[in-house]
């Protein structure tokens, strides 16, 4: 019986010393702390934009419906001063977006992610490419 006592004990030290050495390569494999490095320091380097609310008659049927919203760019923090100086061509390329879009297509989380990469792509025309890092929605008020 003390034999296998001993067996058994020995079976699951053996188990768990692989466990924790699995979970020591895993977490500390090189790259990893690469990667977050690489995201933290791309985060470090970039800014929030916040533009003034936008309030818009929105497309649909007869009936008029109106959103007030408020965006923030997420940019790099050397295309700030762009942005600054290019706000007007940067409002009106999200109030010629806003203005097409339903409140149907606006209410659906696909749309609203939709309605983002328009966004994007309509300031990189007037910032350069790859220049919106995110869309941020701050305010969104449909009625």
């Amino acid at each position: 019986m003390k034999k296998k006592n001993l067996y058994l004990l020995i079976v699951v030290i053996v188990v768990t010393l692989a466990g924790a050495t699995s979970a020591f390569t895993f977490f500390t494999k090189p790259g990893a702390a690469d990667v977050h490095g690489k995201e933290a320091r791309a985060a470090e380097n970039n800014v929030n934009f916040p533009l003034e609310p936008f309030i818009v008659n929105l497309a649909g049927p007869v009936e008029t419906k109106f959103a007030k919203m408020s965006i923030e760019l997420e940019l790099p923090k050397e295309l700030e001063e762009r942005a600054k100086a290019r706000t007007p061509q940067i409002r009106d390329a999200i109030l010629m977006i806003i203005t097409s879009k339903s409140p149907e297509s606006l209410k659906s989380p696909e749309g609203k992610l939709q309605f983002k990469d328009e966004i994007s792509l309509g300031v990189a025309q007037i910032l350069g490419e790859n220049s919106v890092k995110n869309v941020y929605f701050t305010d969104l008020v449909m009625q």
